[in-house]
């Protein structure tokens, strides 16, 4: 019975970090969809989320199963519990990426955002797509240092984040008040992705270890 509960915790742990692998794809493709105004990448993500949705429902229903069969103790019950919040963060990055999609479909042919602050979305993409991996090798390896570091990573992010709102509320602004929406809203996606990863990695550092992290 144990082994087969490890190979069934195995396998949900490894749904969970192909999650979360590709989401941080997602993200990838939905940054050059929007600088490059690339309706087809743009459209791929949209349409390549229900498969991440479908990844979700069958790594929650897994987690049950092994919550109401197996009965987990100590560590594992962690690692079980711990996962079934996870999936739902790896999705809701995915879900965040194709927020961004779809901004880059509905200004299209047009680019979504202006030149002066492409540079910003360049480098905030790069941070997402690397937290994402990051997401993904601390799921598999369980490395509670590593995924401890992905919030420090954060914090990148959150600079960018607001240098980027400072460029908006600069009076040399001339580029609109529904670009200024757009780019308020990327912005937040962006940031929201980052900490999605971060609280997976707390939750690994926590299964690993017992102990929660600081915010």
């Amino acid at each position: 019975m144990r082994t087969e509960f490890h190979e069934q915790l195995d396998s949900l742990i490894e749904t969970l970090s192909q999650m979360c692998g590709l989401a941080g794809l997602a993200m990838e493709r939905a940054t050059h969809g929007l600088l490059q105004a690339d309706l087809v990448m743009a459209e791929q993500v949209i349409t390549d989320h229900e498969h991440l949705t479908r990844m979700q429902a069958a790594a929650e229903q897994s987690a049950f199963v092994l919550l109401a069969l197996q009965a987990p103790v100590a560590g594992d019950l962690r690692v079980v519990v711990g996962s079934m919040q996870n999936v739902a963060d790896a999705e809701r990055m995915g879900a965040l990426a194709l927020h961004v999609a779809k901004i880059a479909r509905r200004r299209h042919p047009a680019h979504a955002v202006p030149e002066e602050v492409n540079g910003f979305f360049a480098e905030m993409g790069r941070v997402a797509v690397e937290l994402g991996n990051s997401a993904k090798e601390v799921v598999l390896s369980r490395d509670p240092e590593a995924a401890a570091k992905i919030r420090r990573d954060d914090d990148v992010m959150d600079e960018l984040h607001r240098h980027l709102f400072s460029v908006l509320m600069d009076k040399k602004w001339v580029h609109g008040v529904e670009s200024a929406v757009d780019i308020t809203l990327l912005g937040r996606f962006y940031e929201r992705f980052a900490d999605h990863a971060v609280e997976i990695g707390r939750r690994v550092v926590f299964e690993v270890t017992g102990q929660t992290p600081p915010q």
